[in-house]
């Protein structure tokens, strides 16, 4: 009977970490013929890892309460998910146009789509449009036996985007009868609702040829308001620096209120019959009082501006439901097939505040709105519009009327593999399979604005009975209705049916493979046999994302975001070869050489070649040393290569020539004085310019797609001590590991960012930037002559990043007292991490920056006795400072000046087993450990989180209690 020999297992070091769960496997390990390791194809008996790998278990995930596995995960000092990393969470998603709440890994912080993630070693279908990220959302927790996270490059074993590394992701290879697991949970605020159901179920044949196991889940994560969490929530804060203070206090300190100039009652400016230029807007009663953003006015009215952050979620509501199975079948004691399946919904809601419209969405051109019109040779005045407004006028007003702006999403993600696998003889192994996945999405949404239709509706006139129609009279036909605008809540339903504009969004990933590995051992060498694997994989994905035409065109008021579609494949060959170099002699028990090459050849980005070589040198039983050195391929994507422009608003940008004054001379000076604009705008402001809050919130911009792309290629290096050190006395419970990581990537396929575009257009270091920048060569009612108007971007193959450090890992397990004791610890330093925009940019260090600290760590410890048990996670995120570019336009600061401190959050849960039921409470940040203030207007800033939400918790306490049951 085969004893599963294709499934992964761990190395020395990984399965002695492994020790540390609360719930330690105690029975002997079952035996195994010939193993898989991550990171290696060839089986054989008693393999080890070739490279670093760190692994979590079942017990893991059971005692974190962890609804999604990335919860835990991120927990891993491996991991990045804030500033600087696109890792995507439901506590960093909430104001994505599209893929809010998915769940994404992001190694090394290097991106999500230079880590591989693998289901039992094979590849998993994506769950973002245009990218391979997987969603994790998908992956049922309660279905995994282990997830092994290996560093550094692995495309010769696993093809593209495994530059970063690999998750493998393990599942359960057995399960006997049924398991159920119920939970319930909130955060101390009474929001943040947890509901979870799961049940699992395994049987095997009577014969023992045949194993099935399913397995369904329900899981439901509610919604978190900003409103509802803390003081930083009551009202919009914004860290707003005086360039010339001196005070260090002032850089995290927040200006409240800093309110919004788009408010439900509107905003409008004008002039009346005198000539005298008008500021306005309406009180709760609809008389009108002069415009005060963030008050307090000399005329007593008052703030008039709109709290934003009131109306804004931290987390995205995520219903999940999965179900899952997997099974074997023994044609004979040698050979099998075996089926993996796996079928997900998930169901997400985003939700921000109102639409902000202004006349300038209205008309572009002009940016104004007429009040009056010509009719039959006759001047007609719009009665809607207030007596003292005269002529055109500008306003803004936040589109109250139509609700919050809510996204809801259906995601379903589908995936069938069917393989054989089996053996030849005692040496040789073989599996073939294929597979194909399929994510697809329905998104809805509202409170848009149709342009077109609000044109109209802005264009009434007196019908002639006492009311207003609109001016156009086919617009009439079509059943256009007058809005007003004037005052808060003043649009009748009719008119929100007319202007409303529902949005759609339909997305589709599709992955087909197959592929196929013969392994085995050809030959003895003197110090054993050589191990050989070699193979064929075939893939091909395809992804395309379409929008309803309003949103398409840009005629919803918000981005325009034109249809996406693009496919490739890619057909790849790989050898690899583990050749026994020495044994049985002084300080080398043994000492193997490892090599691999893969050769791809992609539909669209051509031929590529990958490769890996290593050592790996037993000194003896107690310590081991191993060196791997790996070039990795990413090709270009289908988002990176066919996206469609799309318009997107960046904030935090800073314009070089803010500030500039007339009088100025040298690169800059002379550059920002002969941009558009520019110049009209100094000598409104006394020689010196001037932008306004406006000019800074109103940058717009396209991303697009570059079908020239070619793949970028990954250097690294990993270096290792394995220390098991059994006949020492105290330190024989222990296992230490101590790597060192070096990951580079060149020509890397990236964008180099709007600010570095600005930087380098104005300071003449590479004017070819200029092209890619806009600027209003006149003022508007809005926004200020010069201001920026557009910076567009596409992705190049220039630049690249480095991240450099050293992981320690230590790991125990011994009976203490009554009970036993679990331990492990991980730790991270970062070393040196850069961003290079281009080839000939100075590199950006990034080590030690905002969501990327130099020092991180995760201890659990677990002591069970008899029926009770208890497991805590201390996790720490060292102190790290705001990105240097923030830094450099504050010259009177020192660095310490932008510290931001260390935050070390506690995890706990205690469980107490009765007969075959286990009940489970669980605290998690024990400690309501704050989040450090990250607040808008400073990088890394979450919109609407007051924090940087990928790297510390937003949301605070949060508690959980459940019951498990096997029968």
């Amino acid at each position: 009977m085969l004893k599963h020999p294709k499934f992964s297992a761990i190395g020395a070091a990984a399965l002695l970490a492994m020790t540390a769960s609360a719930q330690a496997q105690t029975a002997a390990p079952q035996q195994m013929e010939r193993v898989e390791v991550t990171g290696s194809r060839i089986l054989s008996a008693g393999a080890l890892a070739p490279a670093p790998v760190q692994v979590m278990t079942a017990a893991d995930i059971a005692s974190s309460g962890a609804a999604n596995l990335q919860e835990l995960l991120l927990k891993s000092p491996v991991f990045g998910g804030g500033a600087g990393s696109n890792s995507l969470s439901r506590n960093t998603s909430n104001f994505l146009t599209s893929s809010s709440g998915v769940s994404t890994l992001d190694l090394r912080n290097l991106g999500v789509d230079r880590t591989l993630v693998l289901v039992n070693g094979r590849r998993y279908v994506s769950g973002v449009p245009g990218s391979s990220a997987v969603d994790l959302n998908t992956i049922p927790t309660d279905f995994i036996e282990r997830v092994e996270m290996l560093t550094g490059g692995a495309s010769s074993t696993y093809g593209s985007d495994a530059v970063a590394g690999v998750v493998n992701i393990i599942l359960k290879r057995n399960i006997n009868g049924l398991k159920l697991d119920m939970q319930l949970g909130r955060s101390e605020k009474g929001d943040d609702e947890k509901k979870k159901f799961s049940a699992s179920f395994g049987t095997s044949s009577a014969d023992g040829r045949a194993n099935l196991m399913t397995h369904f889940a329900f899981t439901r994560q509610g919604q978190t308001m900003a409103r509802d969490h803390g003081v930083e929530y009551d009202q919009t804060s914004l860290a707003v620096l005086n360039p010339k203070t001196t005070n260090p206090a002032d850089i995290f300190n927040v200006r409240k209120p800093t309110f919004s100039a788009f408010a439900p009652a509107g905003h409008f400016y004008g002039t009346d019959a005198a000539g005298k230029d008008i500021d306005f807007t309406y009180d709760a009663a609809g008389k009108q009082i002069p415009w005060s953003q963030n008050g307090p006015a000399g005329d007593g009215v008052g703030a008039t501006g709109f709290n934003r952050q009131a109306y804004r979620a931290i987390s995205v509501p995520t219903d999940r439901m999965l179900l899952a199975t997997k099974g074997d079948y023994a044609l004979s004691d040698k050979h099998q097939i075996f089926f993996e399946g796996t079928y997900a919904a998930t169901k997400t809601k985003s939700e921000i505040e109102p639409f902000a419209l202004s006349s300038s969405d209205i008309y572009p051109s002009t940016e104004v709105v007429p009040s009056e019109f010509l009719i039959n040779g006759k001047t007609v005045r719009n009665p809607l519009v207030p007596a003292n407004l005269v002529g055109d006028y500008f306003f803004q007003r936040r589109m109250a009327d139509l609700g919050s702006r809510i996204q809801q999403a259906d995601r379903d993600t589908f995936r069938f593999v069917l393989g054989m696998k089996g053996e030849v003889n005692p040496t040789w192994s073989y599996e073939t399979y294929m597979g194909y996945g399929a994510t697809k999405e329905g998104q809805r949404g509202n409170g848009q604005v149709n342009v077109l239709n609000m044109r109209n509706a802005l264009e009434a006139i007196p019908d002639g009975k006492g009311g207003v129609m609109c001016r156009d009279e086919l617009a009439r036909a079509q059943g256009c209705v007058p809005v007003n605008i004037f005052g808060a809540g003043t649009i009748s339903a009719a008119g929100v049916k007319y202007i409303a504009a529902p949005q759609s969004l339909n997305t589709k990933v599709t992955q087909k493979m197959a592929g196929f590995t013969v392994s085995g051992e050809p030959f003895e060498m003197p110090a054993g046999p050589v191990g050989i694997a070699v193979g064929g994989e075939w893939r091909a994905e395809f992804s395309e994302d379409v929008h309803d035409a309003l949103t398409a065109t840009g005629l919803n008021g918000g981005n325009a975001l034109p249809d996406t579609k693009g496919s490739f494949n890619v057909k790849e060959l790989f050898v690899e070869t583990r050749l026994p170099l020495l044994k049985g002699l002084p300080l080398i028990k043994t000492l193997d050489g490892i090599a691999a090459v893969r050769a791809s050849d992609y539909s669209t980005a051509g031929k590529t070649n990958s490769w890996n070589t290593g050592l790996d040198w037993a000194a003896n039983s107690t310590v081991r040393v191993r060196l791997t050195k790996a070039v990795s391929t990413r090709a270009p994507n289908v988002g990176n290569l066919f996206q469609a422009p799309s318009q997107t608003f960046p904030s935090g940008l800073k314009d070089p020539c803010n500030g500039v004054k007339s009088t100025d001379t040298g690169a800059l000076a002379t550059n920002c004085k002969a941009a558009p604009g520019v110049a009209a705008n100094m000598a409104a402001n006394g020689g010196v310019f001037t932008l306004t809050q406006p000019d800074r919130d109103s940058i717009s911009g396209y991303d697009s797609g570059n079908p020239d792309l070619k793949p970028e290629k990954g250097n690294s290096t990993t270096f290792g001590v394995v220390i098991t050190p059994k006949g020492i006395p105290v330190l024989d419970k222990f296992a230490f590991t101590a790597d060192y990581f070096d990951i580079s990537i060149d020509k890397a396929i990236n964008t180099p960012g709007r600010q570095y575009a600005l930087d380098q257009c104005y300071s003449g270091t590479d004017t070819a930037f200029c092209k890619f920048i806009t600027r209003r060569p006149n003022g508007t009612p809005g926004n200020s002559a010069g201001s920026i108007d557009l910076i567009n971007e596409v992705p190049v193959n220039s630049g690249g990043q480095i991240a450099k450090g050293l992981d320690f890992t230590a790991s125990y397990s011994d009976k203490i007292g009554a009970g036993r004791l679990n331990g492990r610890l991980s730790y991270t330093h970062l070393l040196k991490a850069e961003y290079k925009a281009t080839d000939t940019a100075m590199p950006d260090p990034t080590a030690g920056e905002l969501g990327s600290p130099r020092n991180r760590w995760s201890l659990n410890l677990g002591y069970e006795q008899g029926p009770w048990a208890l497991t805590t996670t201390a996790t720490f995120i060292g102190q790290s400072y705001l990105n240097d570019s923030f830094r450099k336009g504050y010259p009177q600061f020192t660095k310490a000046d932008f510290k931001v401190a260390s935050k070390t959050y506690l995890d706990m849960q205690g469980t107490y087993a009765v007969g075959k039921a286990q009940f489970y409470l669980g605290i998690d940040n024990v400690l309501g450990t704050k989040p450090a203030p990250i607040v808008s207007g400073l990088p890394g800033n979450t919109t609407g989180t007051a924090t940087d939400a990928g790297t510390y918790d937003a949301i605070g306490r949060r508690y959980y209690l459940g019951v498990r049951y096997s029968m």
